[in-house]
């Protein structure tokens, strides 16, 4: 008789081309126009509003295509960096990572700035500044960002 594997993840520990998706409904115009942009891939974020308002004035509780990216940005940054840190040796204890968006209408997306602040024992100021410029670089987020400008604060904590 063979040996019957049940419920068994097979690419537990294992790195995978992975594809994400999120879709928007949107209706009537720009200006005076709304939409909703729901995370199909994981549900955890509930759907979110979006208007041109909250992207050019004020959030008013509703997202913006530049506030998603910031998030997708910290977050993948905060990953390079706790990767390249660990496999120099340093692993991090913590990382507190921002990332502001800025939209110029008419222009677009003129510029992208990070901010990190770590706790990474055994490494010193001009070392983490160093790392953190090169996870600026090597982040898969900052790569397909590269016709935006990326600036870069780095201090420890």
């Amino acid at each position: 008789m063979g040996c019957i594997t049940r419920n068994r993840d097979h690419t537990k520990g294992l790195t995978v081309a992975t594809t994400r998706s999120a879709h928007t409904v949107w209706e009537g115009n720009l200006l005076e126009g709304n939409g909703v942009v729901t995370f199909d891939s994981s549900g955890a974020i509930a759907e979110q509003p979006v208007t041109w308002a909250a992207r050019t004035q004020e959030a008013n509780g509703k997202t913006s295509p530049e506030e998603l990216i910031a998030a997708a940005h910290s977050s993948c940054f905060s990953m390079a960096f706790s990767h390249a840190l660990a496999g120099a040796g340093t692993p991090p204890t913590k990382l507190v990572t921002s990332a502001d968006v800025t939209f110029q209408p008419g222009e677009g997306i003129t510029g992208i700035h990070l901010t990190v602040e770590g706790t990474v024992p055994g490494l010193d100021e001009d070392g983490f500044v160093a790392a953190a410029e090169q996870a600026k670089v090597d982040c898969p987020v900052s790569q397909a960002l590269k016709a935006v400008p990326i600036t870069l604060s780095a201090k420890l904590a």
